[in-house]
């Protein structure tokens, strides 16, 4: 969405965090009897709030299916009605992160209410089982990985197809000329919107496929600051390639996850400047960094 069609995104976190809240309530009506109030109809938290009955949003969730096309339907349907109402209004630029920022936050305190029905502060947690497997025995924590990397591998296939077809390329032209590509009969509200839906479908996915992984979802995944990070995840790999997405976010997750041991005071210190780095010094990312090398090291064999 930002390297193929120029589209700044602040907010795809939110579109994470709903696919995890959605896998989240399949995994909570899994715990049935075993909670700690032992209610086989209402997660904990509800019996600790006091809540009667079960809300009407949460009915269908104690199906796996039904949650996985949730995890995806449900941010994929706030993404098309958001950004069709945006981008209708031919809002872009930093005007649309701004406002993709202000949506996450929005829902971070949404979320945050006791009486959404959704563990207010403390989130979803406790679960026990996936598909009848235990979530934290080796062997499903291993499954669950090797379906992460199936997921990665799909959503690679697929968003190949769509920057190698007809669509890809117009959606290139957006990035360099909007206004151009407007006055030669192109949909341009079009175009974007089915990369912004398409985007946010895949982040829910990810947050599925997160939250039986770490065993919590809450609010704090909205954090305007989690979108941030994804996005400097593209501009430290290389926007405008597939690639550069997957090895940015492995390259900033390894620094996290050895900075936040060492010197967790020092990380967003490092975060900020690796992206003001980055984007002053290698503006195509760490694959633009290569590909240059290479290009210079063909020259002097040609030389």
């Amino acid at each position: 969405m930002w390297g193929y069609a120029g589209i700044l995104s602040l907010g795809h976190g939110a579109f994470f965090a709903l696919g995890g809240y959605c896998m989240g309530m399949y995994l909570m009506r899994q715990i049935g009897t075993r909670g700690v109030y032992g209610n086989p109809e209402l997660p904990d938290f509800m019996v600790f709030l006091n809540w009667k009955e079960l809300p009407w949003y949460w009915y269908g969730f104690d199906s796996f299916a039904f949650a996985a096309l949730m995890a995806i339907l449900v941010p994929g349907v706030l993404a098309f009605v958001f950004s069709w109402f945006a981008f209708r209004s031919r809002v872009t630029g930093v005007y649309l992160s701004i406002i993709t920022q202000a949506l996450t936050f929005a829902l971070m305190l949404a979320f945050f209410r006791n009486d959404m029905g959704f563990g207010g502060n403390n989130g979803l947690t406790d679960f026990k089982d996936i598909l009848g497997f235990e979530v934290q025995a080796p062997e499903t924590r291993l499954g669950l990985y090797v379906a992460s990397i199936v997921a990665l591998g799909l959503s690679f296939l697929v968003c190949r197809f769509i920057v190698a077809s007809r669509l890809g390329r117009v959606l290139l032209a957006l990035r360099d000329a909007e206004s151009r590509v407007r006055f030669l009969g192109y949909s341009v509200t079009n175009a974007k919107l089915f990369a912004f839906t398409v985007s946010a479908m895949l982040a829910g996915l990810a947050g599925a496929l997160y939250v039986p992984q770490v065993g919590i979802i809450n609010p704090s995944e909205f954090s305007p600051a989690n979108s941030i990070e994804i996005a400097i995840w593209v501009a430290v790999g290389g926007r405008g390639t597939l690639v550069g997405a997957v090895l940015g976010a492995g390259l900033v997750n390894w620094f996290k996850t050895w900075l936040t041991g060492a010197a967790p005071e020092v990380w967003l210190f490092f975060l900020g400047a690796l992206f003001i780095l980055v984007t002053l010094a290698m503006p195509a990312g760490v694959v633009g960094l290569v590909r240059r090398l290479r290009l210079r090291r063909a020259q002097r064999a040609a030389a």
